[in-house]
């Protein structure tokens, strides 16, 4: 599956690797429900989304249900972790930055752990 949950984070954070070609199917049935879940109940939507070598790009149907995530409440967010060495994706994330609710960074491949901490508080 191109979106695959990395489990085993600290508590109420979620994570997910990105592979291949990104579809819109693929952010419904991986992303949203957990989002809705996390959500539901009640705490912040910590995320940590890393997208790898193996991550080729995004259909147009993944980068409008991206969008969509706008929908969540903006209460909701708490801190978002991009992972990635693709340059020109972070590069764009970065540039919209301002319109993500939450707190946002952008950390490259090598440092996963270091996002995970961050986005779940744990370096506080």
């Amino acid at each position: 599956m191109p979106i695959e949950q990395i489990h085993d984070l600290p508590a109420g954070t979620l994570g997910f690797r990105g592979t291949g070609l990104v579809s819109a199917d693929d952010y419904r049935a991986a992303l949203e429900p957990a989002i809705d879940a996390a959500v539901e109940a009640g705490g912040p939507v910590n995320l940590v989304y890393v997208l790898g070598d193996d991550f080729e790009r995004y259909s147009l149907g993944a980068m409008w249900e991206d969008a969509r995530l706008e929908g969540v409440p903006h209460r909701a967010w708490g801190r978002f972790a991009l992972v990635t060495e693709h340059e020109v994706l972070a590069e764009a994330v970065h540039l919209m930055s301002f319109l993500f609710p939450g707190e946002l960074r952008i950390f490259p491949g090598r440092h996963e752990a270091e996002a995970i901490a961050w986005a779940s508080g744990a370096e506080d």
